[in-house]
């Protein structure tokens, strides 16, 4: 990979508070190490008819589809969504990785590289144990499907961009671990695997903003407005298809629910879902835009019905 950060190399390297930051995560990350394969009891099975998601995290919670369903419909698709999103995850993973280990011990980050190991190591086993529950629970880890937006052109900003998709794809992520790791409707299993998760996430966000504002303040200084403003509508659309990746038709699909493509659809085209989507990444809206990335709303005009792909 080609050195072409030298303000930031230099930064990352010298600014005190960014390795003092770096050294308490790295502190934390040996002082509460974990053996995951020691950690988890995982039962034969799990209850179907039973909660496998916190009903109101759902995507069809508040939507006129959701409205039409069972109580026990959705406690079956709560299920596969669950399978989805821990799926999800197993995905997601397998990028932050792929990144991640490109730029270990590179010249451009030299500071964080220690730290990085530890990231390697605890996402690794977090691949792992979210695979385990999919495989174990749903028989399969459903398919990728990789979003593809197109570049925004900007090639000084490669960086940033990896780091800001990494750290929204975490705290969304995190946004439901918190709240299922605490709730008692979900069986024991659900809870820890969630629980486990938010306790290593809380460390890798921290890295995360840290590095993503230190990438954005130089990055500000060496573009002009018109490219800040292509990278801002950039990462509002990979903030949208992330969660929209969270509503496959397989969901449907596998809970016996009819004409699996349209009940997505209508979940997307839903009035109440630009809501929904501003609730699970308020955090990642709320930092974007006191970082200065975002100078306006997510959803600066309303979803047209069937816009979703």
């Amino acid at each position: 990979m080609t050195a072409t950060y030298a303000s930031v190399r230099e930064r990352l390297d010298q600014d005190p508070g960014f390795r003092d930051v770096l050294k308490r995560l790295v502190d934390l990350s040996e002082r509460d190490y974990y053996n995951p394969y020691r950690e988890f009891q995982w039962p034969d099975s799990l209850p179907e008819q039973r909660w496998w998601m916190t009903p109101e995290m759902m995507v069809e919670h508040g939507t006129a589809v959701g409205a039409t369903l069972s109580e026990q419909q959705l406690q079956t698709i709560s299920r596969w969504e669950s399978i989805n999103f821990y799926s999800l995850n197993v995905h997601g993973i397998r990028e932050l990785l792929h990144e991640i280990i490109a730029r270990i011990h590179t010249t451009d980050f030299v500071a964080p590289s220690a730290y990085f190991h530890h990231i390697i190591g605890e996402e690794n086993e977090h691949m792992w144990f979210f695979a385990e529950f999919c495989l174990r629970y749903g028989g399969k880890i459903y398919p990728s499907r990789a979003m593809s937006l197109a570049g925004p052109g900007v090639a000084e900003a490669d960086h940033f961009l990896v780091f800001s998709r990494l750290l929204i794809f975490e705290e969304l992520v995190d946004v439901f671990n918190q709240r299922m790791g605490q709730d008692e409707r979900l069986d024991p299993t659900i809870r820890k695997v969630n629980e486990v998760h938010h306790r290593d996430e809380s460390r890798h966000i921290a890295f995360g903003r840290q590095i993503v504002a230190m990438l954005w303040s130089d990055l500000r200084d060496r573009i002009d407005q018109s490219q800040q403003a292509v990278l801002e509508a950039y990462i509002k659309r990979y903030m949208i298809a992330s969660i929209d990746s969270l509503v496959d038709p397989l969901i449907y699909k596998d809970a016996g629910i009819p004409d699996p493509y349209e009940v997505r659809r209508q979940v997307l085209a839903d009035p109440s879902h630009p809501a929904y989507v501003e609730r699970i990444l308020k955090r990642s809206i709320s930092f974007m835009t006191n970082t200065g990335v975002f100078t306006s709303p997510l959803f600066e005009e309303p979803r047209r019905a069937g816009a979703a792909s």
